[in-house]
């Protein structure tokens, strides 16, 4: 586990890699203007898309009506499967009785829920009849116990429905919905209020829907997605059925190979994320292929479901987060048949969300090269709620860790001078037209020429050939100065803190504003560090980070950190490891994550002033 050791090797071998048709933004055309932003294009232009994101899904029960579309394991653990003609005809069904709802974009239906059957086919009826759904994140209602996030959603939508999957929301509901409100409850009963089951939507007598699905178009709003909250409330982002379909074209434009052979995808990635509920559900309708939901998740208790899945399903395109790839690649270590399923015919890797710690990287690279002589493409991009999600791909085989790409066909890319720093800002067909009842924030979203600013900065990975594409150069909020005035970029530190803790370290928080030096609060993980110290699971965190190999492993992280830096900016000169994890109540994570480095500063804000006074109980500094 010395990966602070292997992360700083200068140069590696690459395996071959496996042949994966990619396109649409692998080159670029450039415009440099006066103010010293520049415009990025891709030469290949946008091709056609359809109106409805439901018209696919018409095109498909028609050309491959039993065809598997999507499937999820039953209680007894056997597939249950829907093919294209009987998702379109419960599809249809459920659109009628949501119609005799008089539901509309003014009372949506709330989704609370995990991904599964029920919910997608709802999501499918509700957009043949034009009405918006919201799925919003389960741990708002199952996590939190303030319920502020769930209520501000609600208040934000004043939904005319809500779907839960089960009795477990009945706490939530009964806290934040009124009564008055219909509940569609996909298994189980409520105790304290009346509650539809979602089969009786399905008993529905399908109405003849041609005239109602002629008027959804381009503009009508799909659905909204919520974003992760991480420095305010979450905002309610407009979906419109223009940037689903114009995204997903782009996508296909870029990896071309999705629509050479129907995909097949094995996805936990929540629908209340555009990850997941936007590029990966997306992918399957738009090319025709096979969604197979997967219910495990990228931790050490839930990555056994996941496995279970792999060893069983050969995905041809697999899609996860860093934390996903880094379990399945210490899985595959001893997992011959994980290997042999995974590797037979996975076209192409992608994660998004964070960043992936090149060591991980690099074992996929040897795995992939020692059971089928070739490694697979690692994919990745930049792309956000906001834009449905893609806006940009690095594609190839020679993408690397940090590596953002270059924008895909549609899309503009301007890159403006901040604050020393490039702002990347995007404008195309899959950006949203903006916030849902919030005219102030949208208006502060876009800038004069109606470009998105994202607040994301990136930099060239090589200035004298920008086809090699764009590398993540942080968040330009989060950037500071320290006491003498030197600017302090916190995401590639953030980053590099990361890699050379992996797998021990999640995150790190920088402490330094208008201080002398810089600081760290450092976020593991727990479960690594149980193992690293080989304590059972179940160990309390304190007596965990306690361990004298613990101590020792964070401590060489330290050593390191002060040996690499190249000056104060980038000199961590005293750190802390958190014993008290971030909390999704006081905002310091969302339920994706993400660290907000402000809310963590000020929550904690006692205990970083014990860190520059030496009195920080379990306190770093290098040696």
């Amino acid at each position: 586990m010395d990966a602070i050791a292997s992360s700083a090797k200068a140069s590696r071998r690459r395996p071959p890699a496996r042949d994966c048709h990619i396109g649409g933004c692998v080159e670029v055309r450039i415009q440099r203007r006066p103010d010293g932003s520049l415009v990025l294009r891709s030469p290949e232009p946008l091709g056609a898309y359809p109106q409805r994101l439901t018209d696919r899904l018409e095109h498909w029960a028609r050309e491959a009506p039993q065809r598997v579309f999507a499937a999820r394991r039953g209680a007894d653990g056997e597939w249950i499967c829907i093919s294209y003609a009987q998702m379109l005809e419960r599809a249809r069904r459920i659109a009628t009785a949501l119609l005799e709802r008089g539901l509309d974009a003014e009372h949506p239906i709330l989704v609370l829920g995990e991904n599964s059957l029920e919910q997608l086919q709802l999501a499918l009826g509700a957009m043949l009849a034009g009405i918006p759904h919201a799925p919003v994140s389960p741990a708002y209602a199952l996590v939190s116990r303030d319920y502020a996030k769930l209520r501000h959603v609600v208040q934000t939508l004043s939904p005319g429905l809500v779907f839960a999957s089960d009795a477990a929301y009945e706490p939530a509901l009964r806290a934040v919905i009124d009564p008055g409100i219909e509940v569609v409850l996909a298994r189980g009963e409520l105790q304290a209020r009346p509650s539809t089951a979602f089969d009786t939507l399905l008993q529905a007598q399908p109405l003849d829907l041609r005239h109602t699905h002629e008027n959804v178009g381009p503009d009508t709003i799909a659905k909204f997605l919520f974003t992760s909250g991480s420095t305010r409330n979450p905002k309610g982002v407009v979906n419109t059925q223009r940037m689903l379909c114009a995204n997903q074209q782009m996508i296909l434009q870029c990896m071309p190979f999705l629509g050479e052979q129907p995909p097949v995808l094995v996805d936990w990635l929540p629908w209340n994320h555009t990850f997941g509920g936007n590029h990966n559900v997306g992918i399957a309708l738009y090319n025709g292929g096979t969604l197979y939901i997967d219910d495990g998740k990228p931790t050490p208790q839930g990555i056994g479901e996941t496995l279970r899945n792999l060893r069983e399903i050969a995905p041809t395109v697999y899609f996860n987060v860093p934390k996903g790839f880094e379990e399945i690649a210490s899985a595959m270590r001893e997992d011959a048949q994980l290997r042999k399923q995974l590797f037979s015919r996975v076209q192409a890797f992608f994660f998004a969300g964070a960043g992936l710690s090149q060591a991980v990287w690099d074992e996929l690279d040897a795995l992939g090269e020692a059971e089928v002589g070739e490694r697979i493409c690692m994919l990745s991009g930049l792309g956000m709620t906001e834009t449905a999600p893609s806006a940009m791909f690095a594609l190839g085989p020679e993408v690397e860790s940090g590596h953002i790409g270059l924008p895909v066909p549609g899309v503009e890319l301007k890159l403006v001078p901040l604050d020393g720093k490039l702002e990347v800002r995007f404008r195309g067909p899959n950006v949203m037209p903006g916030y849902w009842r919030a005219p102030e924030q949208t208006a502060a979203a876009f800038d004069e020429e109606g470009y998105y600013r994202t607040g994301d900065a990136a930099r060239f990975v090589d200035p004298e050939d920008p086809r090699r594409g764009l590398r993540f150069d942080g968040r330009i909020a989060e950037d500071f100065k320290l006491s003498s005035g030197t600017f302090v970029s916190c995401g590639p530190l953030r980053a590099r803190i990361a890699q050379l803790g992996a797998p021990c370290v999640h995150d790190a928080v920088l402490t330094a504003p208008d201080r002398d030096e810089l600081g760290a609060l450092i976020l593991p993980r727990l479960d690594e560090c149980r193992a690293l110290a080989g304590l059972p699971p179940g160990t309390p965190a304190a007596q965990v980070l306690e361990h004298p190999q613990v101590r020792e492993f964070f401590q060489r992280l330290v050593d390191a950190l002060w040996q690499q830096g190249t000056g104060s900016a980038t000199r961590v000169a005293r750190a802390l490891v958190l014993v008290e994890p971030p909390s999704l109540d006081r905002g310091e994570i969302t339920d994706k994550g993400s660290i907000n480095q402000r809310a963590v500063l000020q929550h904690r804000a006692e205990l970083v002033d014990a860190l520059y006074a030496g009195a920080a109980p379990g306190m770093l500094v290098p040696s």
